[in-house]
């Protein structure tokens, strides 16, 4: 688990998240514009493959739907999200990258959307996966891995719990998603990439292996699904 993947959320902040990328041979970085920010600068395919043609950008994203906080507004009124997300895709099918999907409240929506192509359909992961076991079950037919956060250790996330147990260890990913969602017993405070052993813990029990192995298989997912070489992936971790 020495190696992460440096979400972007913003155009505006991708520079920074890039240098991360570029200062620390373990960590790489994705492209994309976030689902819940506005006010921002909204991104075309063309600036999408500009940033993915870039080194160490092995995935685009963060993407997808958020109807959580809709404040007044109709799902209708969120075309402009939508658009956004379908964007990314075609980037996503132009570059053979992987996209980084966001979904809450807006599950089936997210799916309609990522096959509304049918055959152009592309890969990646659901990540900080909260969705049903349904939704897990489409997002595996479709191809994608699914990425559980420090929720899997809250005492309120039995269902999901149960999803992760479902899910194939070859389909599983681990993350932070920080600077929230920290694991049992950091519930509340800061989350930081040094936290995420609780997770592995947790999912390590769930798929009744040791920790050492759970670590093992994602970090061979990881490269996997990002393309990254075994050689690669272990430089100064």
């Amino acid at each position: 688990m020495g190696r992460a993947l440096c979400i972007c959320t913003t155009l505006e902040e991708f520079d920074q998240v890039h240098a991360l990328a570029l200062t620390y041979d373990n960590f790489w970085a994705s492209a994309g514009v976030h689902p819940d920010n506005e006010g921002v600068a909204e991104p075309s395919v063309e600036d999408l493959l500009a940033l993915a043609a870039l080194p160490r950008v092995v995935a685009l994203g963060e993407t997808g739907l958020d109807y959580f906080r809709l404040n007044g507004r109709s799902v209708a009124d969120m075309e402009w999200q939508r658009e956004r997300f379908r964007i990314h895709i075609r980037a996503a099918q132009r570059t053979g990258l992987p996209l980084v999907i966001h979904t809450r409240s807006a599950s089936q929506d997210t799916l309609d959307v990522l096959t509304a192509d049918g055959d152009r359909r592309v890969g990646g992961v659901f990540h900080c996966f909260t969705e049903t076991m349904d939704v897990a079950r489409a997002a595996l037919d479709l191809g994608f891995y699914i990425s559980f956060s420090g929720i899997i250790t809250f005492k309120n996330a039995e269902d999901l719990r149960t999803v992760a147990r479902y899910v194939p260890l070859d389909r599983c990913l681990i993350e932070t998603d920080s600077p929230y969602l920290a694991p049992a017993p950091f519930r509340g405070k800061t989350n930081t990439p040094a936290l995420l052993p609780w997770v592995a813990k947790q999912m390590a029990e769930l798929k009744g292996v040791a920790v050492e192995d759970f670590a093992r298989i994602t970090s061979a997912n990881f490269e996997c699904l990002f393309r990254i070489s075994a050689d690669e992936s272990n430089e100064n971790t």
